[in-house]
């Protein structure tokens, strides 16, 4: 298995083989969350526009996602895990854009299979990448805002390739060195209440969930987020 890693929404669009779209601060932890709240499918979109279009037209449906960290204007809830920790969505269908991690979904048109990527699924997704026996992952950093390398999102890619690479990776030191990293920061700003504290902890709950999301493009051509199991 031969594994490459490149980054933001240029690296998504060369991608190929198996492709794995890393956000863990914080859109694909929130899916993971979302998902064990009950949803039925998450629908990933890159334009505002897009997700206000799809929200008049499936019915029931919630708007989650942000900009500048921010929940976006007349959206249900922003990009955090703290903000839908307890909220039931069972059923219902999310509709989420993001800066960074959607973006980097909606433009991988040349892999195999579409994958999320986070700390609090990383073994699972690891698990049913390997079940595929590929070829070839690629593992896209989107970083921060889909521009610059940020810690956590290098640090996934490294923990995803030795999970898949059945080589030694030293977990508990992720925690200790993202606390200090400056792509932490915002967390620990009492000026950006939209990123508290508590979700540095849920995003960094190391293999909390057991299953792998799983990116695909329906017969109307829209992409969906799907639990899958191996």
């Amino acid at each position: 298995m031969k594994i490459e890693k490149v980054d933001f929404v240029e690296g998504a669009q060369q991608a190929d083989g198996v492709v794995i779209v890393i956000d863990v601060f914080r859109a694909f932890s929130v899916a993971c969350y979302a998902f064990a709240n009950g949803a039925s499918k998450i629908i990933p979109v890159g334009e505002i526009s897009d997700a206000h279009r799809l929200k008049k037209e499936i019915s029931n449906s919630i708007l989650i996602g942000e900009r500048g960290g921010k929940m976006l204007e007349g959206f249900d809830f922003g990009n955090s895990p703290t903000e839908i920790l307890k909220v039931d969505f069972s059923g219902k269908t999310l509709v989420h854009t993001t800066h960074a991690g959607t973006q980097g979904l909606v433009n991988v048109t040349h892999g195999d299979a579409i994958f999320t990527g986070a700390f609090v699924n990383a073994s699972a997704t690891t698990q049913y990448v390997k079940s595929l026996s590929p070829r070839k992952v690629t593992l896209v950093r989107m970083g921060l805002e889909a521009e610059g390398r940020s810690d956590e999102d290098d640090l996934c890619a490294e923990y995803l390739e030795s999970l898949l690479a059945n080589i030694p990776f030293n977990i508990e030191k992720v925690k200790t060195t993202l606390r200090d990293s400056p792509f932490s920061a915002r967390f620990f700003d009492p000026q950006k209440p939209w990123s508290p504290p508590t979700d540095f902890d849920l995003c960094l709950e190391v293999n909390r969930f057991d299953f792998a999301v799983q990116a695909i493009k329906g017969k109307d051509k829209i992409l969906c987020l799907k639990k899958v199991f191996v």
